[in-house]
């Protein structure tokens, strides 16, 4: 346990200590984002490069501290050494195709190719997939194509969902800071220490990055940030997935582990689920950049950034909360619907909410008219 603090701490200083330093580099050099773009929200030039700082801090905490010697630990976490150098190999191509994206500029396909190399990769090479739903719509056990094709849909969609959320000051900072912690606690239950550990580092990178990039933020993570998250945070669900139930704490047995990676992720799951069938009945392309998500809306709504990502931040929370009744129902798929029904009441509760704030600010200006 004192590692996992170590872990934490090493990346989160690193991060906190390097990042003013990261700014004044990017400002000189005009690694920046101006507000030139109709549906950008910030008004002024920010530099757009943090997540260099992410991916070096936390894979400096994970190595610096992680006792690869200790082969009881390397075995569980990786398999084999060829599995975490694909890991790594896996994460540098995400990460340098961000920064391409970052400073130039990256075509949607390309990126998308580049989401699907990693894929195969980490699928077919590192076998690090989902074999089983564990019983979700009455699935357990998926023959070896279906798992297949999952898995890289799994990644493809994970991956970009980060990318895509990256949109409010320190929103897609946050929810992986949340995700990770999420992750991490259940690998300390599970005794799987080596997993915690990077969840850790990301999660103390994280929230050494959220410093400087919550609102108003004074740097973006960029691609090659969220881009990084978004791979190592399905890594790490899909591990906790397929993770052998007789390993687990008791307790822990009884929670449906789909269920549990969906809850810890259901932010971005769900806004790009919703984008992507609002740009396909547009008849628009699904990586078309556009103002649809549910974090643009609360902005439109008049929320401040600081406030729209908090109501997310406890609508995670919340939901990883309800994911844990799946410990009193038998089904995993009725595990899922109590997370997804706990999802669309929250929303429905800020919208409700929303609309009235809205009602009652008209009717105030209607009536100050009508008495000037």
């Amino acid at each position: 346990m004192a590692v996992l603090i170590l872990v934490f701490l090493t990346a989160f200083i690193v991060v906190l200590y390097s990042t003013p330093a990261l700014i004044k580099v990017a400002v000189l050099k005009r690694l920046i984002d101006s507000p030139t773009e109709e549906r950008k929200i910030h008004k002024r030039s920010v530099p757009t490069i943090g997540g260099i700082i992410i991916f070096a801090g936390t894979l400096f905490a994970y190595a610096l501290w992680y006792n690869i010697d200790d082969m009881r630990y390397y075995d569980k976490i990786f398999q084999s050494v060829k599995e975490f150098k694909l890991i790594i190999a896996t994460s540098l191509i995400l990460f340098f195709v961000g920064v391409k994206d970052d400073i130039i500029g990256t075509a949607p396909v390309k990126k998308l190719f580049a989401h699907i190399i990693v894929a195969l990769i980490l699928v077919l090479m590192g076998e690090i997939r989902i074999t089983s739903l564990h019983g979700i719509f009455g699935v357990y056990e998926i023959p070896i194509w279906g798992s297949v094709f999952l898995s890289i849909f799994t990644y493809v969609v994970v991956v970009n969902s980060f990318n895509l959320i990256d949109g409010v000051d320190g929103l897609a900072a946050g929810v992986g800071f949340l995700s990770c912690c999420a992750f991490g606690t259940w690998f300390i239950f599970a005794n799987e220490f080596p997993y915690a550990a990077l969840s850790f580092s990301l999660a103390g990178a994280l929230l050494g990055f959220l410093i400087f990039n919550f609102s108003p933020a004074k740097i973006f993570m960029g691609d090659s940030g969220s881009l990084v998250i978004g791979m190592f945070v399905c890594v790490l669900a899909i591990k906790m997935i397929e993770y052998p139930i007789q390993s687990l704490n008791p307790f822990w047995v009884h929670i449906s582990k789909p269920v549990f990676a969906v809850a810890a992720l259901i932010y971005p799951l769900l806004d790009t689920l919703r984008v992507f069938i609002i740009r396909a009945l547009k008849g628009q392309s699904p990586f078309m950049a556009d103002r649809n998500h549910l974090h643009h809306k609360l902005i439109d709504c008049k929320y401040s950034h600081a406030k729209a990502v908090i109501i997310i931040y406890i609508f995670t929370v919340l939901t990883i909360g309800a994911s844990m009744l799946s410990y009193f129902i038998s089904e995993a798929t009725f595990g899922l619907l109590t997370v997804l029904v706990t999802s669309l009441v929250f929303l429905a509760i800020v919208i409700s909410i929303n609309r009235h704030s809205k009602n009652k600010r008209v009717s105030k200006e209607e009536n100050q008219s009508g008495l000037a």
